[in-house]
């Protein structure tokens, strides 16, 4: 996501709309990709991907003018927002007997797990279903959506960059465990 000015975003949190628009439209498509990532890919069901960002957006907007903190955690808060949604959604699903419940899938070419590989996209989504929350987190954040350490650490309210390395590091060799291990996936 490109860096927030710190005077842009005070603007929007001040009500001026060109500010607002210019903040949501910054932070779209990193909404879109984390929401893609946690939802399913382009080919399977994107319309709740889609739907999920914009329901992020709009969470975004309300919350903004009581937005009290510094420019480097705003991409935290919106994280945060949009973790939220993303359960609403599959809770939503699971309601909807109806229709399959989408698996953890990548988000396009950037990414290196091809969207193409449903098999593949199920043994991800069963794989990170053995870490706690945060790691399973970080590990999206990190690898799936290539954000950096420090990033990823302010996304998460975590400490420090070195806090999210070891608990990355810790969520590797879980998941290593479980591929390697008698129960292959």
């Amino acid at each position: 996501m490109p860096v927030m000015e710190h005077t842009l975003l005070q603007s929007a949190i001040a009500g001026d709309a060109a500010a607002t628009d210019a903040v949501l439209g910054l932070i779209r498509p990193a909404v879109l990709t984390y929401c893609r990532a946690r939802l399913g890919g382009r080919n399977e069901r994107d319309g709740d991907a889609e739907d999920c960002a914009q329901e992020v957006l709009l969470g975004v907007l309300r919350a903004l003018p009581r937005y009290r903190y510094d420019t480097e955690r705003f991409l935290g808060f919106v994280y945060g927002i949009a973790a939220h949604k993303v359960v609403d959604v599959r809770r939503r699903r699971t309601r909807d007997a109806s229709s399959p419940v989408a698996h953890l899938a990548a988000v396009g070419p950037e990414l290196p797990f091809p969207v193409e590989d449903p098999e593949g996209r199920q043994r991800v989504d069963r794989l990170l279903g053995h870490l706690a929350t945060r790691q399973r987190n970080i590990v999206v954040l990190r690898v799936l959506l290539g954000l950096s350490a420090g990033e990823t650490a302010t996304t998460l309210g975590m400490s420090s960059a070195g806090a999210v390395r070891v608990s990355q590091h810790r969520a590797m060799s879980t998941l290593r465990r479980h591929v390697d291990g008698p129960s292959h996936l």
